[in-house]
């Protein structure tokens, strides 16, 4: 099985808010038909930047279906697994990079969220381990899709000598095991791309709209 992923823009509105916001239902319902997907089966992974652990993991199966999309949200996770084919997993982003990981060998796959909190706490080489140890993964069988983020010169890593946020997240990823042409980068800036939201954009008084874009990832 293969991993399919789509990313929205802001031509098709904000993906991030309630189930029952009428504005952002509609806008997360036309983008999966846009893509032959259905709401009804996709689940959202929901961020919260309440206390300090930003690595939190954890596995899901079939009865999280619609979680988040069509029914309040419980998953307040900084990643999500499954082998289930068939279930889009989504995930709003607005600067942070979000990464889609895949194991073919094992059909195990999930999607992760990759900003300056969870890479301080070596996110990206958790992730993977996280894969051995619930799967059985090798890390150089995993395949790993890392969205656009926020580029080095408007968001450096002062954590990490200033580094961007793709350039970490690759050093980690790498140093888990998995291998450098495994990695794929969409390497477009959240900060200049107008096709893209931006948190840090909207702080600065540039962006109207404090939307999120989303990656939306399905096994098929």
């Amino acid at each position: 099985m293969k991993i399919a992923f789509y990313t929205s823009n802001t031509h098709d509105g904000t993906m991030k808010g309630r189930y029952d916001d009428s504005e952002v239902r509609r806008n997360r319902e036309n983008f999966f038909k846009k893509h032959d997907l259905d709401c009804i089966d996709a689940i959202l992974l929901a961020l919260t930047y309440e206390g300090n652990d930003y690595v939190r993991f954890n596995t899901i199966g079939s009865k999280y279906r619609g979680d988040g999309i069509v029914t309040p949200s419980t998953i307040e996770l900084d990643s999500v697994f499954t082998r289930m084919s068939e279930t889009p997993l989504m995930l709003p982003l607005a600067d942070c990079i979000g990464a889609v990981l895949h194991d073919a060998k094992n059909d195990a796959w999930g999607i992760a969220h990759l900003g300056r909190h969870n890479l301080v706490q070596e996110g990206g080489t958790r992730n993977i381990e996280y894969m051995e140890q619930e799967f059985g993964s090798r890390p150089q069988d995993i395949i790993v899709y890392l969205s656009a983020a926020a580029g080095k010169s408007s968001y450096p890593l002062h954590d990490f000598d200033n580094k961007s946020l793709h350039e970490v997240a690759v050093e980690q990823l790498m140093k888990a095991g998995v291998l450098e042409q495994n990695i794929e980068i969409d390497g477009r800036d959240t900060t200049k791309d107008p096709e893209l939201f931006s948190h840090s954009n909207f702080l600065a008084g540039s962006q109207e709209t404090d939307g999120r874009h989303a990656i939306v990832a399905i096994m098929r």
